[in-house]
C-alpha cells in the first residue's frame, strides 16, 4: 500500500501539467472540477489526504469569490510555494477559458437544435451523480472522525448536516448566515470545555520534614 509523502513536493511543470488537465477534463461545472482535483491529488499523487483537501475547502467557503480558483491557490502554495500558485492558476484556466469561449461562440448556432437539447437532458442528472459522489467523499472523513469521537458526536454532526440543508432548501436561509450560524454552533458544540474541577488533581508533595519522620519510623 501507497503512503503518504511526509512533506510532500511538486515541481512547477508538474502543477501545470496536472491542473491543466483537470481544466481540459472538468465538464460538468464545480462538481466534477473538485472530483477531478480530490481524485488526481488525493488518489493518485497521494499528496495530501482527504481531512486536509476538506480543512482547505471549508476555508475557502469563508472567503468571497470563486471556490475552485481559492483551492487551486491553496494546493499550488502547499506543493510549490508561490511559483505553485502562478502555475497552477494557469494550467487551470488557460486551457478551460479558451475552451469555454470557443463553445459559448458556437453554441449561439446550435443552442435551439433538438440534439443539442437532448444532450443537455442527459448530462445535467450526470452532473447531479458527481455532486452527490463529491458530497459522499467530504462527509466520509467527517463520519469516521465522529465515529471514533463517539456516538454523540455522530448524531450532532449528522443533525447539522440535515439542519443545514433544510435552512437552504426550505427557508431560503443565505449561504453567509448558514455558514456563520454553524460555526457559532460547532464552536458551542465541539470545543472541549473542561472545568477545573473535573481535572483529575496531581498528588499533593509532602513536606520534606514528614517524608523525614517516616523514614525514621520505617528504621525504627
Amino acid at each position: 500500500m501507497h503512503t503518504l509523502q511526509e512533506r510532500p513536493q511538486a515541481t512547477p511543470w508538474q502543477l501545470f501539467r496536472l491542473w491543466g488537465l483537470i481544466g481540459l477534463q472538468s465538464f460538468g461545472g464545480g462538481a466534477s472540477t473538485v472530483f477531478l482535483i480530490q481524485r488526481t491529488f488525493i488518489d493518485q499523487q497521494r499528496w495530501m489526504t482527504m481531512e486536509e483537501f476538506s480543512q482547505y475547502w471549508n476555508l475557502c467557503l469563508f472567503t468571497p469569490g470563486i471556490n475552485i480558483v481559492a483551492i487551486t491557490v491553496l494546493i499550488g502554495r502547499k506543493l510549490s510555494g508561490w511559483r505553485g500558485v502562478m502555475t497552477s492558476l494557469l494550467g487551470l484556466l488557460l486551457p478551460s477559458a479558451t475552451i469555454t469561449c470557443l463553445l459559448a461562440a458556437g453554441f449561439v448556432l446550435v443552442q435551439h437544435s433538438h440534439a443539442v437539447q437532448a444532450i443537455l437532458r442527459g448530462v445535467i442528472p450526470a452532473t447531479a451523480g458527481i455532486m452527490f459522489l463529491v458530497a459522499v467523499n467530504f462527509a466520509r472523513p467527517i463520519v469516521q472522525r465522529e465515529y471514533k469521537a463517539g456516538i454523540k458526536a455522530l448524531v450532532l454532526s449528522a443533525a447539522i448536516m440535515l439542519a443545514s440543508a433544510a435552512a437552504l432548501i426550505v427557508f431560503k436561509l443565505s449561504v453567509i448566515a448558514l455558514l456563520l450560524s454553524v460555526a457559532l454552533l460547532g464552536a458551542l458544540i465541539f470545543t472541549p470545555w473542561r472545568s477545573v474541577k473535573n481535572t483529575p488533581n496531581a498528588p499533593t508533595p509532602q513536606p520534606t520534614s514528614e517524608i523525614a519522620e517516616e523514614g525514621n519510623v520505617s528504621h525504627d
